[in-house]
């Protein structure tokens, strides 16, 4: 459209120009660059490391402040502080949700960071505020960053230019599938179950040493998601339907036993709890059944969690028949759930859904490339250090 020139005097200064846009081409023209913003550089993950950008910075940050297992403990406010004011310049709650994640290790397989201090529980009780907590890495996380600072991966300059961060962190083992991840994009959203490191990394080697290998092939040795709460999973459609296609659903089951009471009754005993259940929950929500009269056959339900571990006891009425009253809960309650497998992650920058040979693929070249580099950068080392030792030598 034509551009007019206001007469001095009026507006916010002299001359200033205005240019009259369709609100409907500025509306589409700017949501675009928040989705791919928000999708790119905020809610997934990197095929190559399985890191988000904030989880990224938390650990390059953590490994700046010299953060290693054998360190000691660090105020949380110090790490959240440098990755806000350094390199992530968004909320300080936001940054701190993120690291307190990666310490609890009832959300991760393997934890990549070590908290010291209340860090939250399975319940959904808040961690501590910032300035109480202290945290330092874990010997997983320290692996991600192996080969760092051997010019293993590009690096780019922070939003002010004022440093420099990593692209992507080299990434010792296949962190996209061990930890899983899970975010919600504009238009598109990612939900990735954690899995056992060994039977990952055992997949991994054998698509080393068959190239050509199928998703197949390779669920010969992941056999299915690996929770890091324990429960059972149902079948296994969903989980070759996720492998295949990068979608599906599993569903998931506490582990309950049937046991003599004391007082010569019976009880069911919940010892495991589906994925990202509260035990807390659960026993409020049969609570509920039974006083509305929606399930019968129950006399009490006392919650005896602590430390990590589950312990849910349901005691039974001495007339009721606890495999109904159990097949009842399954139906009722959370203690049987769902998880919608969604395989969303960037690969080169541009969100695609994997399947088990592609996400592993993804990782396998990435280590290629950091291999490569860092031997690289190794070789030059020593050559530099070569020609100084000869110089010497003539020296002498």
């Amino acid at each position: 459209m034509s551009k007019t020139v206001q007469p001095p005097g009026d507006g916010d200064g002299p001359g200033r120009e205005v240019e009259p846009i369709d609100l409907k081409s500025a509306l589409e023209e700017r949501y675009l660059a928040y989705a791919l913003s928000t999708i790119m550089h905020r809610a997934l993950p990197d095929a190559r490391d399985g890191m988000k950008p904030v989880h990224r910075r938390i650990l390059y940050v953590m490994r700046l402040l010299r953060l290693n297992p054998e360190a000691a403990y660090r105020k949380c406010a110090k790490i959240v502080g440098d990755v806000m004011g350094n390199f992530h310049p968004h909320g300080d709650q936001a940054i701190y949700d993120a690291l307190v994640r990666l310490a609890q290790d009832f959300s991760v397989r393997y934890p990549l960071v070590d908290g010291q201090g209340n860090f939250g529980n399975i319940d959904g009780d808040s961690p501590a505020a910032y300035r109480y907590t202290e945290a330092r890495m874990t010997e997983v996380g320290t692996l991600l960053l192996e080969g760092i600072t051997e010019d293993a991966v590009d690096f780019r300059p922070n939003y002010n230019e004022e440093d420099t961060e990593p692209v992507v962190l080299p990434g010792a083992f296949p962190n996209l599938l061990a930890n899983g991840s899970s975010g919600i994009a504009v238009g598109m959203a990612t939900n990735i179950p954690p899995h056992n490191l060994g039977e990952v990394i055992d997949a991994t080697v054998h698509l080393l040493e068959h190239p050509d290998a199928d998703v197949d092939a390779l669920m010969e040795h992941v056999k299915g998601p690996d929770f890091p709460t324990g429960g059972q999973i149902l079948g296994r459609s969903g989980i070759n339907d996720a492998y295949r296609t990068g979608r599906g659903s599993v569903k998931m089951r506490a582990k309950a036993s049937i046991e003599e009471s004391k007082s010569g009754g019976y009880e069911i005993v919940v010892t495991e709890l589906p994925y990202q259940t509260s035990c807390s929950a659960i026993a409020k929500r049969i609570q509920e059944l039974v006083d509305n009269g929606d399930l019968d056959g129950i006399r009490d339900v006392n919650d005896g969690s602590a430390g990590g571990k589950t312990n849910l006891v349901i005691t039974l009425k001495r007339d009721a028949n606890a495999n109904v009253v159990l097949n009842n809960l399954f139906k009722m309650t959370q203690l049987q759930s769902s998880f919608s497998i969604n395989m969303v992650a960037l690969v080169k920058g541009v969100p695609r859904t994997l399947n088990l040979l592609t996400a592993l693929e993804g990782y396998v070249d990435h280590q290629i490339e950091v291999v490569t580099r860092r031997s690289k950068f190794r070789l030059q080392k020593a050559r530099d250090r070569e020609h100084i030792v000869e110089g010497l030598i003539k020296a002498l």
